[in-house]
């Protein structure tokens, strides 16, 4: 069996092939540079990475695909990738303790006031406020989170240790700790106007692309806040953004966007209601060796012949 690490690789993947080949007798691993490539996926039957459709057409018994993020970037699920019989895995739940707790520091950011004093404290400008409707009181709070996966669950699981009122809606509803319901994803247009904090945890998929947009944004209930650490392309941000200009939120807070860098000159950047950070919400340690850990245990069972873990629908992107 022959797996190829596909370019570009970071360093923190130099010793795979090394040690994936001592770990998993009978399998072969390359980190070939780009202009050999080609070559080397040529009778592979696994890949780690990204692979573009020119390099595909190059392989002749491909079977497997192990993509290296939870939700992959666009693109990655291109038409011949689809169709093409191999199985694509990826990296779910790899970073599901750094994303909750990023999110949760947003939601404490908003609900306390602090993307305000952040900037007062820019401009050494002492402005307190001690009117109660300045915060967000948690312990009387809905919070509806959007995909109640991994991440999602682990978001409404310490929400809910904050005295907040946790449901959710999801493609396939489960009961989860912390969580009062899960509803079906039909629900979610006739859930938003009770709610007070939407946490919207979804992939990019063919499904949701574009699902926040100006409708879905009249739904909310007024004041309420939006939290995006998903996938950008989800939200549209002018929509957002207009409807931050109409008052109809209270707060936003977003990891992800629809292009990202997010250009400097759009409106977000200087909303005083606007909490954003650029696409950090995975960052944390262990990275490497998390992602590690999911490619040598599909390494194992691929050799074996054993069902693979983190297995993708491609039609649905997840």
């Amino acid at each position: 069996m022959k797996l190829v690490l596909v370019p570009p690789q970071s360093e923190s993947t130099a010793d795979w092939p090394e040690q994936l080949m001592s770990a998993v007798p009978g399998l072969e691993v390359v980190r070939p540079s780009w202009e050999d490539a080609a070559e080397a996926l040529r009778d592979a039957d696994a890949v780690y990475g990204v692979l573009p459709a020119e390099l595909l057409a190059k392989t002749t018994r491909l079977r497997w695909l192990q993509a290296e993020q939870a939700g992959p970037p666009a693109g990655f699920y291109y038409p011949e990738l689809v169709a093409h019989p191999l199985q694509v895995t990826n990296m779910r739940a790899t970073y599901t303790d750094h994303v909750a707790e990023h999110t949760l520091a947003m939601v404490l950011a908003l609900t306390r006031g602090l993307p305000r004093y952040i900037r007062d404290q820019q401009r050494a400008e002492w402005n307190p406020d001690w009117t109660p409707e300045s915060m967000f009181p948690l312990s009387e709070a809905t919070a509806l989170i959007i995909g109640v996966g991994a991440v999602g669950a682990e978001i409404g699981r310490l929400l809910a240790a904050f005295g907040v009122h946790v449901v959710g809606v999801d493609l396939q509803p489960s009961n989860n700790p912390g969580f009062a319901s899960v509803w079906p994803i039909d629900a979610l247009e006739e859930q938003l106007p009770a709610v007070d904090l939407v946490i919207s945890t979804v992939p990019h998929t063919p499904d949701t692309e574009g699902m926040v947009d100006t409708q879905l944004l009249k739904s909310f209930k007024p004041s309420s806040l939006f939290i995006n650490v998903g996938r950008g392309p989800t939200v549209h941000l002018d929509a957002l953004d207009a409807a931050l200009a109409d008052g109809r939120l209270r707060g936003v807070a977003l990891d992800v966007f629809e292009p990202e860098p997010l250009p400097p000159d759009h409106p977000l950047w200087r909303r005083p209601e606007v909490l954003i950070t650029p696409h950090v919400a995975g960052a944390g340690p262990h990275e490497s060796e998390r992602r590690y850990a999911v490619l040598l245990e599909n390494c194992e069972r691929f050799v074996s012949g054993e069902d693979l873990i983190n297995v993708v629908d491609k039609t649905k992107w997840f």
